[in-house]
């Protein structure tokens, strides 16, 4: 085989699932038709949930001064995040673009083969291996994988390829999208309703203003020619009756609100992630956020099954954890495009929602839905707060001095947190030392479940799998569930 694993598509997802391969020891090939980096920059900014997974992994400081806030939307009714308490907050103006230069550093450094100037065609899925017929400059070619994960976008071939079923909705609206310099324009930065649409204005830091432009009665396919700036004038001019015609566009984008989902995140030795595996209207950021919170679940488990670490069936669990997650996305991302794009007949069930947000309760629910901080995975049964969801960021310290739960991550590997000093606790894990780091610290006093915990059991993507006191199975039951057998030689 040339790969334990080829990954097709080197945006954000691709990317950071190549870097998690590594991270965990296995072998990838990245394949990107393009020949270098898009420049565009489609998505933009974080979710304060990708902040975390971002700082799990030591990549925040790549990015060097992020805009951050608390403020964001619902349906464009404004939203205060920091209501959940999170650690960061979101980061409002980082450019797509950027991302994806932070994350092919990262997956280079770590030694992850990318290949760009190569088209993906076809894929051949057989019970031993994946053959992925190639075309690049040298001509066509096969390369042969334990696995391929496509990670291609919307249009993915490999979805196609592999004979995913993808159902949901067509797009029934055109979107404007443009990068545009030059112009001043007031910052609408969670849209604008007008008579004849909803327009969106937000400044980025290098002076450039990105644009939204949404018409009532335009509809995909009725453009006989792609989009033009001159187009995005004309529209702009007719909802706001503004002139941005002396600005100069960096970029354009026409695209819909097409609602999808595949049936199965994996079929067989094929798997999907990010926009390859669900599509939705780009209503508060979320595309590009689900796609890397798709890679950190799925990396570490495919890297353990190609090593032989886990059986293949660890990899189920991907689409059982990742699979209703992308329906929330789906459902919520629905009901904001009907706020926002409908006519008339929708503002007073848009004015009945606002209303409602002036409880912190629906504050707080609309929150953590958007920004992904609701999701607790079925990891075990208990009675533990933590089980299923991220371990909090806690300070604390070990022999080695002060450190946090976030940097303890940073390994990529499974985490046994220690808080009470028990002997029982380190002779029950010693089998798996391997691939779990058993580290005793002092148990953090504020916080939720400060106090109440003693220890706990912590997957490489850092949502806790197991939790004392609370957890019904026992530990061993747990490290053998999401780590394998114990080592050779070494008693449970």
């Amino acid at each position: 085989m040339d790969a334990a694993v080829i990954v097709v598509g080197a945006g954000p997802t691709g990317l950071m699932l190549a870097g998690e391969l590594k991270l965990a020891g296995a072998d990838v090939i990245v394949l990107e038709r393009r020949e270098g980096p898009a420049g565009q920059s489609r998505g933009l900014g974080f979710t304060s949930r990708t902040m975390e997974i971002f700082d799990q992994r030591g990549l925040l400081p790549r990015f060097g001064p992020m805009v951050t806030g608390d403020t964001g939307h619902f349906a464009g009714i404004p939203l205060d995040f920091g209501v959940l308490g999170a650690v960061h907050r979101a980061a409002k103006t980082v450019p797509q673009s950027q991302t994806e230069a932070v994350l092919t550093d990262r997956a280079l450094e770590l030694g992850a083969d990318l290949r760009r100037g190569t088209e993906v065609t076809d894929v051949v899925a057989g019970d031993e291996e994946v053959e992925v017929v190639v075309r690049d400059a040298a001509g066509a070619g096969r390369l042969r994988a334990a696995y391929v994960v496509g990670t291609d976008g919307g249009r993915s071939t490999v979805r196609r390829s592999a004979g995913f079923a993808f159902p949901g909705t067509g797009s029934t609206r055109e979107m404007m999208l443009a990068d545009v310099r030059g112009i001043d324009v007031a910052p609408r930065m969670t849209g604008e309703r007008l008579p004849g649409g909803t327009v969106m204005a937000a400044p980025l830091p290098d002076g450039t203003t990105r644009l939204v432009v949404i018409e009532h009665g335009t509809h995909p396919g009725d453009r006989a020619a792609p989009l033009t700036y001159d187009d995005v004038v004309a529209a702009w001019k007719r909802l706001t009756g503004e002139d941005i015609s002396h600005g100069e566009p960096v970029w354009l984008s026409a695209f819909g609100d097409a609602a999808r989902q595949v049936t199965r995140y994996a079929k067989g030795r094929v798997l999907l992630a990010g926009d390859a595996a669900h599509i939705h209207l780009a209503a508060g950021g979320q595309g590009m956020n689900v796609g890397v919170q798709d890679a950190l679940n799925l990396g570490w488990k495919l890297a353990a099954v190609t090593r032989g670490h886990c059986p293949a069936t660890l990899l189920d669990s991907y689409h059982d954890e990742r699979h209703p997650v992308g329906e929330r996305v789906l459902l919520n991302t629905r009901a904001q495009g009907h706020l926002i794009l409908g006519d008339d007949a929708v503002q007073p069930l848009w004015n009945v929602l606002a209303e409602l947000t002036r409880y912190p309760d629906v504050q707080r629910h609309l929150a953590a839905m958007v920004s992904g901080s609701e999701i607790r995975y079925d990891l075990a049964a208990g009675s533990h707060p933590l089980l299923g969801r991220r371990l909090p960021h806690w300070e604390t310290t070990t022999a080695n001095g002060a450190t946090s739960t976030t940097a303890l991550l940073r390994t990529g590997r499974g985490l046994l947190l220690d808080l009470a000093g028990s002997a029982v606790l380190g002779a029950r894990a010693a089998a798996w030392t391997h691939r779990v780091d058993l580290v005793t610290a002092v148990g953090p006093t504020t916080g939720e479940a400060a106090g109440a915990t003693s220890a706990v059991l912590v997957r490489p993507d850092g949502h806790v799998a197991w939790a004392a006191p609370g957890t019904h199975q026992g530990l061993t039951w747990a490290l053998e569930r999401w780590f394998g057998p114990p080592r050779a030689g070494r008693n449970k």
